[in-house]
């Protein structure tokens, strides 16, 4: 039986989860599926309406779990102190952070130097500042998480998308990196590079999104939610480096 034991999933109930950008899409799908799971919650986006539909949707599931969140920007420096101050202050410390806010861009012969900016901000510099914050509070926590939500745009670099793809080509290296650094820490480190998701940074409407969705082109957000528990749940001794997920009819 202890045998047995070692090889079943471990549980995220009771931990204190960090989620960017868990307001709308994959974010707010994966805060939904992790309160569910007993999880402690502190989500925040851009805008406050979002963030209040998103509490009142894990208050109605009469879990035990807790959540709180906030309107923040990631991009802004002194958004990104103000929410690890309510870290500190509701939670004592943080076992799982996930990076999801990220915001679509296409070529860069659109726009100015500014757009660029506020784009990699918010894609990449964001990514780097909330691990920087996270690591912090996670040493000496032994199997605490850091899950960056990336894109297969890293591998695909497909064209007129090359700030984007500059964004989580950068994401996919700064894992890799950030693996080899905290690993002794026991932090672990995953990555999950989605292909197409319906989510508000799609420009179909949500009534085609989800025809796709039903044809098996489009994957749903709760898809990716679903992979973020599965490597948030393997045992201390297996990490889930890197996961790529594609609609089952999406072949590039």
């Amino acid at each position: 039986m202890e045998r047995l034991a070692a090889y079943l999933p471990r549980s995220v109930k009771g931990k204190r989860v960090l989620i960017t950008g868990g307001t709308t899409g994959i974010g707010r799908a994966t805060a939904i599926l992790l309160a569910q799971q007993g999880a402690r919650m502190m989500i925040f986006g851009r805008n406050q309406e979002p963030v209040d539909e998103t509490l009142s949707a894990i208050m109605a599931l009469e879990t035990e779990s807790e959540c709180f969140g906030m309107r923040a920007d990631v991009a802004e420096l002194k958004d990104i102190n103000r929410v690890f101050e309510m870290v500190d202050s509701q939670f004592g410390g943080l076992d799982i952070l996930i990076n999801n806010a990220a915001l679509p861009y296409q070529s860069i012969m659109e726009g100015r130097y500014e757009d660029w900016q506020y784009i990699l901000n918010t894609n990449l510099l964001g990514y780097m500042a909330c691990a920087h914050e996270a690591v912090k509070r996670m040493q000496g926590n032994v199997g605490s998480h850091i899950v960056n939500i990336g894109s297969i745009s890293a591998d695909e670099r497909g064209k007129d998308s090359s700030v984007y793809v500059a964004t989580k080509a950068g994401v996919q290296g700064f894992n890799e990196s950030l693996r080899k650094e905290v690993n002794e820490l026991g932090i672990k480190i995953s990555l999950i590079e989605p292909g197409l998701v319906g989510s508000d940074m799609v420009e179909e409407d949500s009534a085609e999104q989800r025809k796709k969705i039903e044809s098996l082109e489009m994957l749903d957000a709760q898809d990716i939610a679903m992979s973020v528990l599965y490597c948030l749940t393997q045992p201390l001794r297996c990490d889930v480096i890197s996961l790529q997920i594609r609609p089952h009819l999406q072949i590039i």
